[in-house]
């Protein structure tokens, strides 16, 4: 069951969420409410990774840089080469 919550936002805002509400068939409050789970869902996963990545330099698991490196720009090449 959901609760209800106050929202405050910019006139303009207002305006634009009111045009998607139309636009879409669903209600101001209903896309509200979708934007703000997905915006706790996306800090939560962030903040997790974070802390994973912090316990795991506190344990002294890192990858070397040149690795990291190299990684990275085998998968750039592979995505130009893609876009080609």
């Amino acid at each position: 069951m959901s609760e209800p919550v106050t929202l405050r936002l910019e006139p303009d805002i207002r305006k634009r969420l009111d045009k998607l509400a139309k636009a879409t068939e669903r209600s101001r409050a209903a896309l509200a409410a979708e934007a703000v789970r997905q915006f706790v869902e996306l800090n939560e996963w962030q903040i997790a990774a974070i802390e994973e990545g912090v316990r795991e330099a506190d344990e002294g698991r890192f990858i070397d840089h040149s690795q990291l490196k190299s990684k990275w720009e085998k998968k750039l090449a592979a995505a130009l080469d893609q876009a080609r």
